[in-house]
């Protein structure tokens, strides 16, 4: 261990390298409800792209597990690193290397935060518009988890904005991705494999990103629905009104009283309805034109009344910013209440009825309270489970994630597998297709040192 620390040191420095009582706890854990933290022998900060090339160097030859870490914000336990192994940590490579004004791109670091990039482009009336609820999380795990969020209805996940990639692979060799252009037919997609890998192909220094116009104007629109399977049949006439909607959300009776009780946010919502309604549609909507968007709210008032609606709410500005960012503080309101895990199931939108059907059928068949929200748009469902028992809990969670995949649908939208739901993943998902993983992953790193245990056992 005391020539491996010497070696680290050579790389980064002595200031840089940490061990023992020096790693505090935050490298120890990710935000993941059920996981066991675990201190790694060493944690690490380069600053430079050769760096982070000499320490995967070094561990693919000492065979030292290494596992990439940004703001550890993850759900899936993706960033524990393993006992007697090394962190990344990139809190040292958090530079916006360039806004570039005329291909409409942002060229980061990976320890940049949301909320750093988001500043530095308000002053360009620019937007990165990936935002998975959390403004602390890293771009760099924001690519490696493939990150969604509630905007991902009208501008997709974070797949659909990298154009490309700096990535130093398990051999410590440094390869550059894509480019500052929208479409290329020339090879492998390698910037596509690597994004929602989780760490385990390689560990990204640079990322090249999409930018949009900021439009300035925005609303938000509260609809009460009697059941969840009015709201999903609305969905879809939504989606296909024209209008593009920024966030269309769904929220269970539960959720909705937790999160407005949490955030104490009053609605102004009349009893009459509160009592009525079991489930609520949020859509936000945006536009660079006020009267656009005045017109666009009307229309959508209009359509969502004709679907089922018990009323039609357009929230005043700081009500709507507020109904938003309780909503995107659903998981710690959850865990706040005590629940004991929290899944991101996705299926076709269409099927979200019977699969939440399917979900109630089976927390009462093991004596589970579940709640959730989700992103209606895109079927992305978020589970919050209430079972204390570990082995009732791995029985409902399985059938949770059966009844999903049954219905076309994948274990995580956003989360990712990580460590926690492996086991799962590993029993459900086609052998064919995990095999064929193995061996991409082995081309990677063939030496098995970057994040070995998350996606496989």
């Amino acid at each position: 261990m005391a020539d491996i620390t010497g070696m680290l040191s050579d790389i980064v420095g002595e200031l840089h390298v940490l061990t023992g009582d020096a790693i505090g706890d935050d490298y120890t854990h990710d935000e993941a409800l059920t996981a066991r933290p675990q201190r790694p022998d060493w944690v690490v900060r380069p600053a430079t792209t050769e760096e982070v090339a000499g320490v995967v160097a070094l561990a693919a030859t000492n065979g030292v597990a290494l596992t990439a870490r940004g703001s550890g914000t993850g759900l899936s336990g993706a960033c524990i690193p393993v006992e007697g192994g090394l962190v990344m940590s990139f809190e040292r490579m958090a530079e916006i290397l360039e806004i570039d004004l005329d291909n409409h791109v942002a060229v980061v670091q990976p320890g940049v935060t949301l909320e750093q990039l988001d500043d530095a482009l308000a002053e360009h009336d620019l937007v990165y518009p990936v935002f998975p609820g959390e403004s602390s999380a890293s771009l760099g795990g924001n690519v490696a988890t493939n990150a969604g969020g509630m905007r991902a209805v009208k501008y997709g996940v974070t797949r659909h904005q990298v154009l490309g990639l700096q990535a130093v692979l398990g051999t410590g060799e440094v390869i550059r991705t894509g480019g500052k252009f929208v479409k290329a037919t020339t090879g492998y997609d390698l910037t596509q494999l690597i994004i929602g890998s989780e760490g385990t192909l390689a560990v990204v220094t640079e990322a090249i990103l999409k930018l949009y116009p900021r439009p300035p104007y925005g609303s938000t629109l509260l609809a009460p629905f009697r059941t969840l399977e009015e709201i999903t049949a609305a969905v879809p006439r939504i989606v296909a009104s024209g209008i593009a909607p920024l966030m269309v959300e769904y929220i269970d009776l539960m959720s909705m009283a937790g999160i407005t009780a949490a955030a104490g946010l009053d609605l102004g919502i009349p009893q009459e309805i509160k009592d009525t309604a079991l489930a609520y549609l949020v859509v936000v909507l945006e536009d660079r034109r006020h009267d656009r968007l005045d017109e666009d709210t009307e229309e959508l008032a209009e359509l969502a009344a004709t679907l089922g609606a018990l009323d039609v709410y357009v929230l005043p500005s700081q009500a709507g910013s507020q109904l938003i960012e309780a909503r995107e503080q659903a998981f710690w309101t959850a865990k706040a209440a005590g629940a004991d895990d929290i899944v991101d199931m996705v299926v076709p939108r269409a099927a979200i009825p019977a699969y939440m059907a399917e979900v109630s059928a089976i927390a009462a068949s093991t004596a589970s309270l579940v709640v959730g929200c989700g992103h209606a748009g895109d079927g992305n469902v978020h589970l919050s489970i209430f079972q204390p028992d570990p082995d009732l809990r791995s029985t409902l969670l399985r059938s949770i994630f059966e009844a999903g995949l049954a219905l076309g649908g994948a274990i995580s939208g956003e989360h990712g597998i990580g460590r926690e739901k492996r086991t799962y993943y590993e029993a459900l998902e086609d052998p064919n297709k995990l095999a064929l993983m193995r061996r991409i992953k082995a081309a990677f790193d063939p030496h098995d040192v970057l994040n070995p245990g998350t996606l496989f056992s």
